[in-house]
């Protein structure tokens, strides 16, 4: 399952939805909204997707991590719009049958996430506004 969405998910609901009789590991990544970044404090976080383009993006990455991985379920949920701190931002959960393959697939999926994926942050700070540049997309 792949979702970009406004709205906040339940990591206990995904977490279910992973599970199931041939799972016996379950590895969870739970991107969240920090208070602080580059020594300012952050109050708030805008993140925005080229929807269709990152939707692309992510069914291409959970192809490739069930190909080069032995495991049986993800789910990758990211959020797009106005977060507070604490909000979550992203969440991964790989469910496979030993947590070797679920640990690798998900390290990979966050990592090519963060590579490849269209989707940009903005900080609003006390100080103002700055977009988040991101070392994986080159800019």
């Amino acid at each position: 399952m792949i979702m970009i969405t406004h709205k906040d998910f339940s990591v206990d609901e995904v977490i279910r939805r992973v599970k199931g009789r041939d799972i016996g590991a379950v590895v969870t990544f739970l991107g969240t909204v920090r208070g602080e970044s580059r020594g300012r404090v952050v109050e708030q976080m805008e993140v925005q997707a080229y929807e269709e383009m990152a939707s692309q993006e992510l069914k291409r990455i959970e192809a490739e991590a069930l190909q080069k991985f032995d495991i049986k379920q993800t789910v990758i949920i990211h959020r797009i719009g106005v977060l507070n701190v604490s909000d979550n931002i992203v969440l991964i959960a790989v469910g496979a049958t030993h947590r070797d393959a679920a640990f690798g697939a998900c390290r990979f999926i966050i990592e090519e996430l963060k590579k490849t994926v269209p989707l940009w942050k903005k900080e609003y700070t006390a100080t103002g506004e700055s977009w988040v540049i991101s070392e994986n997309h080159g800019q």
